[in-house]
């Protein structure tokens, strides 16, 4: 399985659109930027046609060691989760 990188995207924006290295990379990195930033601000990020991004407050609760079977508290956190569109699900199932 293969792995997409931000150096993919830039470059299928240079091939694509005709931009220089730089510059598609310049718009790559301003888009995660922005999408993290927007993430980190409590904001969503939507996609149309791809999904949404947000951020989940997790709670604190108990879980388990696995190595051991100890108890052990799991900390309160802050999560990304994608919920895809219904477009998206249908293209990839």
């Amino acid at each position: 399985m293969a792995t997409i990188t931000r150096i993919d995207f830039a470059n299928k924006l240079r091939e694509k659109f005709g931009l220089t290295t730089t510059d598609s990379y310049k718009l790559v990195d301003l888009i995660f930027t922005e999408v993290e930033e927007s993430l980190v601000r409590g904001e969503e990020v939507k996609f149309a046609g791809l999904g949404t991004f947000k951020i989940l407050n997790k709670p604190q609760r108990m879980g388990r060691n696995p190595k051991t079977g100890a108890p052990a508290v799991i900390s309160a956190r802050r999560v990304v989760s994608f919920r895809p569109s219904t477009e998206f699900r249908k293209k990839v199932a």
